[in-house]
């Protein structure tokens, strides 16, 4: 069976910096949207159906934190920002908006071609498993991961979550009863090496996440933090 190319969508004002991503892209074989300001590419994304997104932060109309919030208000793709700051700020506002990775400036384009190698592994993964009942459904106090339909519930009512977050507690309720460690969560979820700042990554979506189960660090009821060791969701 031949798979179809993704469409990735890339924008970023720095003209050179958007046509050296497409070329490699597109020496990857995926089909590019490019763009230079984010009107157009609210447009693309309305009327095209993608697979990810490559957002620079800093455009001159839209910036893309707002594209990216606008994104998750109705897709689940994944999304990489990319930033010329090395404030963690940015990092945090864009993990916490809904974005799976993100890329400081100045960056190998290798790096770059590889993180979207790796997202679109983990997303496409998750959409196209076979149906199997018992390995693809978890359901345990109140909570129902579907791996199948990538959906998620809490008390029957549906919990709207990024794919990585999806991603973290599907890993989490796998292995329900032991703890995760930050590095192996990493690993699995982002399919990436773990560095000292991926605990940070894992932090703020940990975080993003409690906040949607209306769970608590000081007082869990699903996600307990085992300190400097990693995650853990009780049996």
């Amino acid at each position: 069976m031949t798979l179809l190319a993704a469409n990735i969508l890339i924008v970023d004002d720095e003209q050179a910096i958007a046509d050296l991503v497409e070329v490699y892209l597109k020496n990857e074989n995926y089909n590019i949207f490019k763009f230079y300001n984010g009107k157009d590419a609210l447009n693309c994304i309305e009327n095209e159906k993608l697979d990810l997104a490559i957002l620079d932060v800093m455009l001159p109309d839209i910036d893309g934190f707002s594209i990216c919030q606008r994104i998750r208000d109705k897709h689940n793709f994944p999304v990489i920002m990319l930033t010329a700051k090395e404030e963690e700020i940015d990092k945090i506002t864009g993990l916490t908006l809904g974005a799976d990775d993100y890329v400081t400036k100045p960056f190998r384009p290798l790096e770059l071609v590889a993180r979207v190698k790796a997202q679109l592994r983990r997303f496409t993964k998750y959409n196209s498993a076979e149906p199997n009942q018992e390995e693809n459904l978890i359901a345990f106090s109140g909570l129902v991961l579907n791996m199948d339909t990538r959906e998620c519930t809490l008390n029957e009512k549906k919990l709207s979550l990024t794919p990585t977050e999806f991603s973290i507690l599907w890993v989490l309720c796998s292995n329900r009863g032991r703890v995760v460690s930050s590095e192996e969560l990493f690993q699995k979820v982002w399919g990436d090496k773990y560095f000292t700042n991926s605990n940070n990554t894992v932090m703020v979506h940990i975080r993003h996440l409690r906040e949607k189960m209306h769970d608590s660090a000081e007082h869990p009821k699903y996600i307990k933090t085992v300190w400097g060791i990693g995650y853990k969701i009780e049996k």
